[in-house]
């Protein structure tokens, strides 16, 4: 192992080598754009080009690319060289301030939701100046938005970077309206847990569904899943330990704040959690790492599944986005500290959340929306689709106190006794962790629970900022009215409280009487991608992203035909996918086991022997092979095209006839498995995959 405090950040353009490398004068109007969001002039990208560009030739890089993040999932980069050839046959390196700042790759190639036709094809990639580049593979990578010849954002970056500005102008707003002449900026905050199963690499190439849909379309539960609660936590195989000390030291020297690692509750799962850094940077090196778990597990002859939910019956994989707002003094806006029932602000900010929750649940649902994560939500691994906000019991009871005008009395501090006098006392949290609710607050910052493994952390941010920055506006009006600060500032927490309480929930999300007790109180629940993504274009959401800045309509509208495309596509795909393995594998598979049985049974019956128990295998077999064409005919009929169908019809179609068909089949697919002879069925099962590393 390298050592860690030598290698990190090296491959990264960060402060400290911009204060080595520009002049007092430059870096003074560097940050000034990446702390205050001043405009940068063309002088000062002219000076950071040039350093970029030289740093970054003596670390071996040849080529710079413009890196930004689509709505395809996935992170998109074209490359250019720093050569310029002389007439003389020779060359320079060079590196412009507009090469630095401005990019144009086809807009017309990547999803636009109707904002791009095919023959208008130029888009532009701005540099995002608050994320730091970095060298990866021999070529400088420049974070960048991505937006159309228009001015609209085609990308995630963009509507993330106009959230943080919007939250930030409102948060001020308050923090002015308590007395607070010092902060001067207020940053969201994110840190990520990534969950990822590993399989071994030849087990994963004998699996299409895997390769093409990054799930298991069939496969029998194995006889020994995650029953045992034996791999949580548990020591990692020497495999497993050998490619995570590679993956760290890659993210490391990428100034990737990787921290925490342990085996999740799955066999063969595991999670990856990063340093809190502001939302922006955050989301980048999430990408970054999700990108380097791929490369990484390549190398050491693996696999890694990103999907929301590769295996039935087994834990799915999520991303935790824990997120928070901090100043540019240092102070954590959701820390309670010792006597929270008298801090003001954080109860202030606290009660903006809670109401934004309870206003705008269908955001927060679509954040997380796909075909993929709908597999995951609600199915006793992850929360419900329900949206309800965790505050333990003690900030409830501070919350109950206030609404009601009483005192509340704080709790005397407990320390926890063991019951064995050699082990260390030390106080105990004043409240449990709620790993079944979708939104929890989790001592200084809220846990949001819901986003799968494979999303980018930027959609869910984004809301987050934007309903957050919505509430806190109108805070603010409130505030800066006139009215006596204490009374005024008395009489907004009570008032939110009692109007927005409904969404406050402690009890376990998982229970039948919680969906009954959340219908009784109003709140929406959304079982699926359609049933969500039909509420992004209401006019309340539009008038939301209008007033903040962080979509115009036509945005919105974008986004919404985006996703609902994306879901139907993806369910398409799967359904094409197991048609192919069924017509190429298991019936070929299952007719020869069949044949090989039929054969056994005339010999045996040729030369008298009566006891056929093979007959009764032969029959179940036929009967589940002629029930597997009939549910192939049933997919195949359900995939005829919707036409003139508007994109949520036909993904409403997808969700209720193309998803249960392919449910029908895959139960009789599962059935087949079970009782098939291995020599004929050579697909691996669970067993082989989830025990193979």
């Amino acid at each position: 192992m390298k050592n860690i405090t030598e290698i990190y950040g090296s491959m990264v353009f960060n402060d400290r080598v911009m204060r080595q490398r520009l002049s007092p004068d430059i870096y003074d109007a560097l940050k000034k754009t990446m702390v205050a969001g001043d405009r940068l002039e063309l002088d000062v990208a002219n000076a950071v080009s040039t350093a970029m560009k030289d740093w970054a030739a003596e670390h071996g890089a040849t080529h710079f690319s413009h890196w930004f993040q689509p709505m395809t999932g996935i992170t998109a980069e074209k490359h250019d060289s720093f050569l310029s050839p002389s007439a003389d046959g020779t060359a320079l390196l060079e590196f412009s301030g507009n090469e630095l700042v401005r990019g144009e790759p086809d807009a017309s190639s990547f999803p636009t939701g109707g904002l791009r036709t095919t023959f208008e094809a130029r888009g532009y990639t701005a540099w995002d100046p608050t994320s730091y580049a970095f060298i990866k593979d021999d070529t400088l990578y420049i974070p960048t938005s991505f937006c159309s010849y228009g001015g609209h954002a085609l990308d995630k970056k963009t509507p993330l970077l106009r959230s943080m500005q919007a939250l930030n102008k409102q948060a001020l707003r308050v923090l002015r309206a308590l007395g607070d002449t010092e902060t001067r900026r207020v940053l969201s905050m994110a840190g990520p847990e990534q969950e990822y199963f590993l399989i071994d690499r030849e087990v994963y190439e004998k699996r299409l569904d895997l390769k093409i849909c990054g799930r298991t379309l069939f496969g029998a539960r194995p006889p020994k899943g995650q029953e045992m609660d034996d791999h949580y936590f548990g020591a990692f195989a020497a495999r497993v330990k050998t490619f995570m000390r590679e993956l760290n030291e890659e993210l490391w020297i990428l100034g990737v704040p990787a921290k925490t690692e342990h085996n999740e509750t799955a066999p063969g799962q595991h999670e990856l959690a990063q340093v809190y850094s502001t939302a922006n940077i955050a989301t980048d090196h999430n990408q970054i790492v999700m990108e380097l778990l791929n490369n990484t597990a390549g190398r050491h002859n693996m696999a890694v599944l990103l999907h929301e939910k590769p295996f039935a019956g087994v834990n799915g994989s999520a991303k935790h986005v824990n997120w928070s707002l901090a100043t540019d003094t240092g102070a954590n806006l959701f820390e309670p500290g010792e006597t929270p029932e008298k801090n003001a602000q954080f109860l202030l900010f606290l009660c903006a959340v809670i109401k934004a929750a309870d206003l705008y649940p269908d955001l927060l649902r679509i954040s997380v929306a796909s075909a993929g994560n709908d597999h995951r939500l609600g199915g006793y691994e992850a929360p419900p689709a329900i949206i309800s906000v965790y505050l333990g019991d003690e900030l409830t009871e501070i919350l109950e106190a206030l609404e009601n005008g009483d005192t509340y009395v704080g709790k005397e501090l407990k320390h926890m006794e063991i019951g064995v006098t050699t082990l260390p006392r030390f106080p105990r949290d004043s409240t449990d962790r709620n790993r079944t609710s979708p939104f929890a607050f989790v001592g200084n910052r809220f846990e949001f629970r819901m986003p799968g493994s494979a999303f980018s952390t930027a959609c869910p941010i984004y809301m987050l900022n934007t309903i957050t920055a919505e509430t806190l506006s109108g805070f603010a009006d409130i505030l800066e009215s006139g009215v006596n600060l204490r009374d005024g500032l008395t009489a907004l927490i009570r008032d939110t409280l009692r109007n927005h309480k409904r969404v406050i929930f402690n009890g376990n999300n998982y229970s039948g009487e919680w969906a009954a007790e959340a219908s009784r109180r109003g709140l929406p629940g959304f079982a699926s991608t359609p049933a969500a993504l039909a509420e992004f274009t209401s006019p309340k959401n539009i008038s939301l992203f209008e007033k903040h800045g962080v979509f115009c309509e036509a945005e919105v509208c974008a986004r919404a035909e985006i996703f609902l495309e994306s879901y139907s596509k993806t369910i398409h795909i799967e359904a094409l996918v197991i048609l192919d393995v069924v017509n190429k594998e298991i019936l070929p598979a299952v007719f020869g086991y069949q044949n090989e049985l039929a054969a056994l049974a005339r010999h045996k019956q040729e030369i008298g022997i009566t006891a056929n128990p093979e007959k009764e295998l032969l029959l179940n077999l036929s009967n589940l092979s002629e029930t597997l064409v009939f549910r192939r005919g049933e997919l195949s009929d359900a995939l005829v095209p919707v036409n003139g169908a508007s994109p949520l019809k036909a993904a409403e179609t997808y969700r209720n006839k193309v998803v249960t068909a392919l449910e029908g089949l895959r139960e009789t697919i599962d059935q087949l498995e079970l009782i098939c002879c291995k020599r004929h069925w050579t697909i691996p099962c669970y067993s082989e995959m989830l025990y193979s590393v």
